[in-house]
């Protein structure tokens, strides 16, 4: 079993008992801490017993506890050089004005992006396209802030071919493009908290029909993760009040590279007559 502590926890999450979940959150939001100190350190500073821990690593399929730091030692080692070039562009901001908050904003997409490549398992995220290049059809579900990103990936995918379709677009019923969806089908859900009920509610639906189910999301609290079999949690920290949407759309991005890598022969005469068609009803203009 190759998998993150992350994605082993996001995975096991809703099976876990509250004391198992405290646990998993203290070690998601202390890496450092856990990776170096001893057990009873951590013990201590939680306020959670060290058995607690040991239950944990059990439950994630962990041989011990030290297997579970063994495998966050990893994950941190490979972050080191993004954390010292990011502690020095830090170290040079300076003062307030559009000068420090781009600078800000600059630090944290491109931390973002730098610790995003440290989680993702490229087998997983390989298989992931795999799957979804050969589904009959992609639905494509955000809403409340992720709903602009879910578009942006549809229309991207529709160069492709005509078996992707954004669900609740323009009101249309997200029951009804549901309803015909099987395990032939594939639903890609983007979201991030608070959880919009109406994504959360799809994902299970989908589950229960046999439907590929991949998540986005940026926590292993997210209901949807435990019923994925493709997730992924992505950082969205930044210097703006909002979540920050940097690394999502660099995961979307690089998902939709490959799923043009592996289109067919005709996909590039598709691509030309939507662009034909596109100027002979002037949606775009030439300059």
């Amino acid at each position: 079993m190759n998998t993150s502590f992350q994605q082993r926890l996001a995975q096991n999450y809703g099976r876990l008992s509250p004391r198992l979940r405290e646990a998993g959150d203290y070690l998601v939001a202390n890496p450092l801490d856990t990776a170096t100190r001893s057990l009873r350190s951590v013990s201590d500073e939680s306020g959670l017993a060290p058995a607690t821990f040991s239950r944990l690593a059990r439950a994630l399929s962990y041989d011990s506890f030290e297997d579970l730091r063994d495998a966050l030692r990893v994950q941190i080692g490979r972050q080191v050089a993004s954390f010292a070039s990011r502690a020095e562009g830090l170290r040079k901001t300076g003062g307030d004005g559009a000068r420090g908050h781009l600078d800000r904003a600059r630090d944290a997409a491109v931390g973002n992006i730098d610790k995003l490549l440290t989680q993702v398992d490229p087998d997983r995220f390989e298989a992931a396209v795999t799957r979804l290049h050969g589904a009959r059809k992609v639905a494509l579900l955000g809403a409340l802030g992720s709903t602009g990103i879910a578009e942006y990936l549809g229309y991207m995918a529709n160069f492709l071919g005509p078996n992707w379709t954004q669900l609740g677009r323009m009101g249309a019923s997200v029951g009804a493009a549901l309803a015909d969806m099987d395990e032939r089908d594939a639903l890609l859900v983007i979201t991030k908290p608070p959880y919009a009920r109406v994504s959360m509610r799809a994902a299970e639906m989908a589950h229960a029909q046999g439907v590929y189910l991949v998540v986005i999301t940026d926590s292993h609290a997210c209901p949807a993760l435990r019923i994925a079999q493709s997730g992924f949690i992505v950082p969205t920290e930044g210097s703006n009040f909002f979540t920050s949407y940097v690394a999502t759309l660099f995961l979307l991005e690089t998902l939709m590279a490959m799923l043009a890598s592996k289109a067919g022969p005709d996909t590039a005469g598709r691509i030309g007559e939507i662009e034909r068609r596109s100027r002979a009803l002037q949606e775009v203009i030439d300059i």
